[in-house]
């Protein structure tokens, strides 16, 4: 009797180990096999800090760079699009073992919408945001970085720029010296409005600085919000300057000098957590 007790025992901790393995193989492995829901797709299992890069120019949509037999193709690390990055942020919030988000930002900027929509992605999560500036954060990658709960960055990055720019060149000089003519054939006074080709009108440019304004009210309303700022000071701020880290600690515009190590530590003391980051 005591012999089969001994077999049972014997077969029941064998079980447990095995059992402990495989759920250890499986929390670290899982994603590689039908990219289950809790996990996500980009991280193991045992990881639970994200790191998300956003380099270069923001943009809507990535841009598909064709290789020069015309086969293989890979997207520019020159831009970031909005369209990746909410998608591994609606990702990482579906992730159950992904406890924070650090953002680490290197772009002096991009298109209007495309930063709104990141800044938007990052308001909603529901899991802590950690923003880290790195060379700088400039006009839209700062309208994206004010999303985050938290900023860091490094006392040398360039920080800000809080603005709205259409500006371009105007060849239209050069072109009457060569003796090149600008035909307009256009439906409507405004359609060719910015044509680098021809002057630019009295009218064209009110019609145009009337929608930087707009847009200009819109970044440092919103930046005012972010970073619980009065808008008369964000109004002061918003000159198109970028400042070097302290000066935007003091003006409000980061929380602390540091870097993604600091980051990790504040996520370590304040959250509890030991950080196990994964890279997208």
């Amino acid at each position: 009797m005591k012999e089969k007790i001994k077999k049972i025992f014997k077969i029941i901790f064998l079980l447990a180990i095995i059992s402990t393995i495989a759920m250890y193989w499986y929390d670290q492995y899982s994603y590689y096999f039908g990219g289950y829901s809790e996990y996500s797709t980009a991280c193991p299992g045992y990881s639970n800090v994200a790191v998300i890069k956003i380099q270069g120019e923001i943009v809507t949509y990535g841009t598909e760079l064709v290789d020069s037999e015309g086969s293989e193709t890979t997207v520019s690390s020159d831009i970031a699009s909005s369209e990746t990055i909410i998608g591994y942020l609606d990702e990482i919030e579906k992730a159950d073992n992904i406890e924070a988000v650090i953002v680490e930002i290197d772009s002096y900027g991009g298109y209007p919408v495309a930063s709104e929509e990141i800044m938007n992605a990052l308001k909603r999560m529901t899991k802590p945001t950690i923003a880290v500036i790195r060379e700088g954060a400039a006009s839209g990658a700062y309208l994206v970085a004010s999303g985050a709960d938290k900023i860091y960055a490094s006392e040398m990055s360039d920080v800000g720029g809080i603005g709205i720019t259409g500006s371009y060149l105007d060849y239209s000089q050069q072109n009457k010296k060569e003796g090149i003519i600008y035909q307009q054939l256009s439906s409507g006074k405004f359609k060719d409005t910015g044509d680098p080709d021809k002057v630019l009108t009295a009218a064209e440019k009110e019609f145009l600085m009337r929608d930087i304004k707009i847009l200009h009210e819109a970044f440092v309303k919103r930046v005012a919000e972010n970073r619980g700022l009065d808008i008369k000071k964000v109004e002061e701020l918003a000159d198109g300057s970028t400042m070097l880290g302290q000066d935007a600690k003091e003006n409000g515009l980061i929380d602390e000098i540091g870097d993604i190590y600091d980051a990790q530590k504040w996520i370590k003391e304040e959250l509890k957590i030991e950080p196990e980051v994964c890279v997208y």
